[in-house]
């Protein structure tokens, strides 16, 4: 896809596709040409006319594109506000189009500036905090009651879907030690493999269980597979040591009085529901104090970016000035700094003096506006207005009092 994107000429972006969107973020100098292009490529990918799906697009361009891709990254623009999963799909993308080439210096500095920005959400604000899925809900829970998963081991009894995604989740936060049993000694032994795990034949179930902080059911087999003699022979193994069960499994693995029994904790996939709701409430409340951050960041991004654009004109014109001064040393290498420095003000101002006679002399409507405008450029860039006013004023006050002097001095001389 990214390809395709290069061959319609568009040369800086990257594809970000996800269980609920597909976006491309690119920089381009006609943004309603290129979102044509993306469209096009889109329509081609999937084999459709680009009518068909046209009420499913949307653009954004210059600021509001801008503010979406760091609404991005900071997870606001989510399904679920905060989740952690998009940026680690953003930046994945942001690698992929990097390894092609087509990023440039315009695209990694919103690309970096939106980071950031996702950053100081997650530090700044509570969006982060609480649990938002099943897996995630598992992940805190287990944190609760053990603290660091790399120090926990678990045991998966069954190979059910819901188990494994648990399982996958408990692995990325950081859970080193995994043995995996179930009724088909084969298949246990073959998943063992694949998740890099330990294969427990299943008649050595009570010994795995023993051993496992987390314990994760999924065989649905209909009937109860930790009974509460299976759970109390462990513990005693395990001195006590609490054993967290997730019971992922539709019709339930786990007999209902284990859940009363002290040292063992076990959460159905209800309990991992409620978690989970509870904290996407709490992550919704944090909302407004995310998009606070995000608009500020846009607004410093944006000031960043007018002030790199107006480095140039700043450069030119000061090596303009330069230039004058050389030139009139060259000249007039003989003048006194009170000569020297009116000639140079006289240089300096003879070419916008020039331009604003011209603007005057225009009365149509456009030269009258573009006067009033250079004016206000003029009062704004040399502060002419407040400061530059009272200055202006002593000036005035000084040479009137230098003309008083002169006339008293002269009245003396006639006397």
């Amino acid at each position: 896809m990214l390809e395709r994107l290069r061959a319609v000429g568009v040369t800086q972006a990257l594809w970000l596709s996800t269980c609920d969107r597909v976006e491309v973020q690119a920089v381009h100098p006609r943004p309603n040409e290129a979102a044509l292009a993306i469209a096009a490529v889109m329509a081609e990918r999937v084999g459709m006319a680009t009518a068909d799906f046209s009420d499913q697009l949307y653009t954004r361009a210059g600021p509001d594109a801008i503010r979406h891709l760091f609404a991005v990254a900071c997870s606001l623009d989510s399904q679920i506000i905060g989740e952690p999963h998009i940026l680690g799909q953003l930046k994945a993308a942001h690698r992929g189009a990097a390894t092609l080439g087509l990023t440039g210096p315009e695209l990694e500095a919103v690309l970096q500036a939106a980071y950031a920005a996702a950053k100081r959400v997650r530090s700044e604000t509570p969006i982060a905090e609480g649990a938002t899925s099943l897996a995630a809900a598992a992940i805190q829970v287990a944190r609760d009651l053990h603290g660091d998963l790399k120090r926990c081991s678990a045991l998966l009894i069954g190979l059910g879907d819901m188990g494994t995604l648990v399982l996958d989740g408990l692995r990325e936060a950081g859970l080193p030690r995994l043995t995996i049993a179930a009724p088909v000694d084969r298949r246990a032994e073959a998943a063992a493999r694949r998740l890099s795990g330990h294969f427990a034949p299943w008649a050595d179930l009570d010994s795995a269980l023993a051993g496992a902080d987390i314990v994760v059911t999924a065989t649905g087999l209909g009937r109860y597979i930790l009974s509460t003699a299976m759970m109390e022979a462990a513990l005693k193994r395990r001195r006590r040591r609490p054993i967290f069960v997730v019971d992922a499994a539709i019709p339930s693995d786990v007999d209902p009085a284990v859940a009363g029994m002290d040292g063992a904790f076990v959460y159905d996939l209800a309990d991992l529901e409620r978690v989970a709701l509870q904290g996407r409430v709490g992550r919704e409340a944090a909302t407004q104090a995310a998009w606070s951050i995000v608009d500020e960041a846009v607004a410093a991004f944006a000031r960043d970016r007018a002030e790199r654009a107006a480095v140039p004109a700043v450069a030119a014109l000061r090596a303009h000035f330069e230039r004058e001064r050389r030139r009139l040393l060259a000249d007039h290498s003989g003048l006194d700094a009170g000569s020297a420095t009116r000639l140079l003000v006289n240089r300096l101002l003879h070419h916008p003096s020039e331009a604003l006679r011209e603007m005057a002399a225009d009365q149509d409507g456009v030269g009258l506006a573009e006067r009033a405008a250079a004016e206000r450029l003029l009062f704004r860039l040399f502060r002419l207005d407040g400061t530059a006013a009272e200055e202006r004023a002593a000036d005035e006050r000084a040479a009137d009092e230098r003309d008083e002097d002169e006339r008293r001095e002269s009245g003396r001389h006639l006397q």
